[in-house]
């Protein structure tokens, strides 16, 4: 059983969707070692009922019944060290007085149990019920125990061993990622011109990606250079999926649950995304909402002035309108049929009213006294440390502690016109058909002035890149041919004859791709992928997202290849409201 690691469920090894519905099952093998992780705990269980099930990502929540009351079992979805950054963040609120579940010691006496390759952690059950979301007093319940939450967790220093999780610093790449992202909206309408959307998004895509440009320049003209110098621990974490379901009444007042995602960030982060999602929710831009939500948080966690600059910078960037087309990249044919237009709509209603109250928002600033950014940044902790309530470092060791999971993280200097370069991030391997490129240096505050460079091959690796190597198309009525490689070329013998004729690869790869004009899709067929591959496939595709980035789209910022994911034709992206609906819980 120690040898199973716990992975997303949601699909089989094929891709092909499993035979049950895995939102309120688990598979027996985590359930199996459920079991075994009660058993490290000093309680007797009576039962135990799956509350929520997250199959896309490998994470599941029980109530479980002891002798010590009713207790919850978790298991965290991420990597180890990355779990254990919020396990120590979690018993680090809680000491600092905030109303978080307590995390209860095994019986080795640490916070949590690695097994299945996640951390597992038991808490007492706390009979939570939800803010009301009908009137502004909800919402005020709700940002006032946000603000409580983030001025917790000022201070926190992770334990030796975790992965640092930290979106301080990358703000300008946020919206610098929107502006792109958006542009590619773009080129997706037009390549799928004749979908239902297309034409309304391509009529509102330029005002959108003016918004997010405009917040960056915004942003390099704030305090926020200066604000993210004072380091990691001055301002806390973030929850990230901070909502309704996340926060919730119970004893003493509002409770803050799922913390297994936390990073550091400016706080209001999570204030911004509570007020632009209730905006959604309203269908309007309501000034005295607004207002309201943001006075209950500064009443808890108060704002200064360059705080509430920045805030008003993030509520006018567009948000709702990433936040929800985003999802044409995944399966742009089926989301612009039949979803895409009924948002874009709600969204174009919701935002005609956005900038004249953020308009009127603004001209409370004066409320807010100036704060003080003045002083050195905080230096970074050479080692890093367990919070005050683990006197024994061992308490915190992981069975097998991953060797790249960083064990410190370093202030940034963020100056206008100057290049630095971002914390780095964990180095995966990369399989590719082509030598791997460096990536370039991350631009942070670029000197508008100045264009971005364009990374070029040198001259003496330009002759490294492999060459396509293209096979010879096999004409309907022709005899079999035998085909010998060698240095210069290939060499084909002819049955009938007995010729050699040498072939150049050059010469062949440009008669093959001169079969199809460029842009051209090929047309599915029955035949297996083994026949379909001829000289044709040169041509490139329209009909995926990736072939909808066009080698002649210029973007904003680089030539950037198609997003990330690629979804093959039998698969489709299941829409996360979707799964949503059925647990009632966002699954982050």
């Amino acid at each position: 059983m120690e040898q199973y690691v716990i992975k997303p469920w949601d699909t089989r090894d094929d891709g092909q969707p499993a035979p049950v519905d895995w939102d309120m099952q688990v598979p027996p093998e985590v359930d199996a070692i459920a079991e075994l992780v009660m058993k490290e705990y000093e309680m007797s269980v009576s039962s135990k009922t799956l509350i929520t099930s997250k199959p896309d990502k490998g994470g599941a929540i029980w109530r479980i019944e002891t002798d010590k009351g009713p207790r919850s079992l978790k298991v965290l979805h991420r990597t180890p060290e990355r779990s254990l950054y919020s396990v120590g963040l979690q018993e680090y609120v809680v000491r600092q007085g905030a109303r978080v579940p307590a995390l209860i010691p095994a019986r080795d006496g640490k916070l949590f149990v690695e097994k299945g390759g996640k951390l597992w952690i038991v808490t007492d059950w706390i009979a939570l019920t939800q803010a009301t979301k009908v009137d502004l007093a909800g919402a005020q319940e709700l940002c006032f125990g946000l603000g409580e939450f983030h001025r917790h967790s000022k201070g926190y220093v992770p334990p030796q061993g975790a992965k640092n999780s930290s979106r301080l610093y990358r703000w300008p790449n946020y919206y610098q990622k929107i502006a792109k992202k958006i542009g590619w909206m773009r080129e997706m309408a037009k390549a799928y011109g004749e979908t239902t959307a297309s034409n309304s998004i391509l009529s509102v895509v330029d005002k959108y990606e003016r918004q997010a440009l405009d917040a960056l320049e915004r942003l390099k003209a704030s305090a926020y250079p200066r604000m993210v110098q004072m380091g990691e621990p001055h301002w806390g974490v973030v929850h990230q999926d901070y909502g309704w379901s996340n926060g919730q009444n119970g004893p003493g007042g509002l409770w803050v649950i799922d913390l297994d995602g936390v990073a550091y960030d400016l706080p209001f982060r999570d204030l911004r995304k509570l007020i632009t999602s209730t905006m959604d929710d309203m269908g309007v831009w309501d000034l005295t909402w607004m207002r309201g939500m943001i006075e209950a948080y500064h009443r808890a966690n108060p704002l200064d002035r360059e705080s509430f600059e920045v805030l008003l910078i993030d509520l006018a960037a567009p948000n709702e309108f990433y936040k929800h087309l985003k999802e044409m990249f995944y399966d742009p044919v089926t989301f612009l049929n039949t979803e895409a237009e009924a948002i874009l709509q709600r969204i174009l209603s919701t935002d005609q009213t956005k900038d004249q109250a953020l308009a009127e928002l603004a001209k409370d600033i004066s409320q807010y006294q100036p704060g003080d950014y003045t002083q050195a940044a905080v230096p970074a902790t050479t080692v890093r440390q367990a919070p005050a309530s683990a006197s024994d470092q061992a308490n915190w060791q992981l069975a097998s502690p991953n060797p790249a999971a960083k064990g410190e993280s370093k202030p940034v200097d963020v100056e206008p016109g100057k290049l630095i370069r971002l914390p780095e991030k964990e180095s995966k391997p990369v399989r590719t058909a082509v030598a791997a490129k460096k990536p370039p240096d991350v631009v942070l505050f670029p000197n508008p002035e100045l264009p971005f460079a364009e990374t070029t091959t040198p001259a003496s690796r330009q002759s490294e890149r492999l060459k396509p190597i293209v096979a010879t198309v096999k004409k309907a009525g022709s005899k079999p041919v035998k085909k010998k490689a060698a240095s210069t070329g290939s060499v084909k013998t002819a049955s009938k004859t007995g010729k050699k004729t040498v072939l150049n690869k050059s010469s062949v790869a440009k008669k093959a791709s001169a079969k199809l004009p460029a842009g051209k899709a090929l047309k599915k067929t029955g035949k297996s992928n083994e026949k379909a591959k001829t000289g044709t496939q040169l041509a490139k595709r329209s009909s995926s997202p990736r072939g909808t980035q066009h080698a002649a789209v210029k973007h904003p910022y680089k030539k950037a290849a198609a997003p990330s994911r690629k979804l093959t034709s039998n698969q489709a992206k299941k829409p996360r409201a979707v799964k949503a609906k059925k647990t009632g819980r966002s699954m982050r």
